[in-house]
């Protein structure tokens, strides 16, 4: 098993760092370049910029913001938001981004993450699901796009197989039951998505304790643990938490 990787998120909207509960209620969360590099220094083994109101706004990703992040660091960067084509990960890409999440586009048009991959490299490919509870689907989790605003009838665990067969090389799924929440990763959700493909499958969606993190890894099956208002309200140091998984006998990155 790889080791376990730690990746803050950096949620964008007017230039600003913010998180919310629930995919709503945002808080002002500081300087996405001074997170950035805060993270960084902490230890983080990759970084998140997601700009949460592209795809409501109908509106690329502000390159800009992906520009001034990607320059102040060294660690992998993957962004997602608003991207829609192979020209829009291009684009995002030459501002500096390392790979690309994508989610709305990739629900409306499959076909783009095997183009994608072609293109680019699995490697640079992640695919976000973000689902909620629906006990008439197979896995009990519906895809839900557009920001958490619109479910689209399709079972999460199934679009997640279907992804990987198209050439994604990483799963994000992120609980809106659990979102900013800070009451644990959705395990449920997160075993669903990672007992469904055989790619990394990054947790999301609910981090408040060391312990969840743990349980995000041995219940949730996640190799990749994303976390942000523990992280930006600085509840929990990153440090502090690789230390507490290592104590726990995984095997963690850095």
């Amino acid at each position: 098993m790889e080791p376990i990787r730690i990746m803050p998120c950096l949620d964008m909207k007017d230039g600003r760092v913010v998180k919310g509960v629930n995919f709503v209620n945002l808080r002002e969360a500081g300087d996405p370049v001074e997170n950035a590099v805060f993270y960084q220094r902490e230890g983080a083994d990759e970084l998140a910029v997601l700009d949460i109101a592209a795809t409501v706004e109908n509106r690329k990703t502000r390159l800009s913001w992906v520009k001034a992040v990607a320059s102040a660091i060294d660690i992998p960067l993957t962004v997602g938001g608003g991207i829609g084509s192979l020209e829009d990960i291009e684009m995002v890409m030459d501002a500096g981004a390392d790979r690309v999440s994508m989610n709305s586009a990739a629900v409306k048009d499959p076909d783009i993450v095997r183009k994608a991959a072609e293109k680019f490299g699995k490697e640079k490919i992640t695919v976000a699901i973000d689902g909620c509870r629906n006990r008439s689907m197979p896995s009990g989790f519906e895809v839900v796009v557009a920001g958490g605003t619109r479910p689209v009838g399709k079972d999460a665990a199934s679009w997640a197989r279907e992804c990987q067969e198209l050439g994604a090389g990483v799963i994000l799924p992120t609980s809106m039951d659990g979102d900013g929440t800070k009451a644990g990763y959705d395990l449920e959700f997160t075993r669903a998505i990672s007992g469904s493909v055989d790619l990394p499958v990054v947790a999301s969606g609910g981090a408040g304790k060391l312990e969840d993190f743990y349980l995000a890894v041995v219940e949730g099956g996640a190799a990749i643990l994303l976390a942000a208002s523990v992280f930006h309200f600085r509840i929990l140091g990153i440090g502090q938490v690789k230390e507490y998984l290592r104590g726990k006998g995984l095997s963690v990155a850095g």
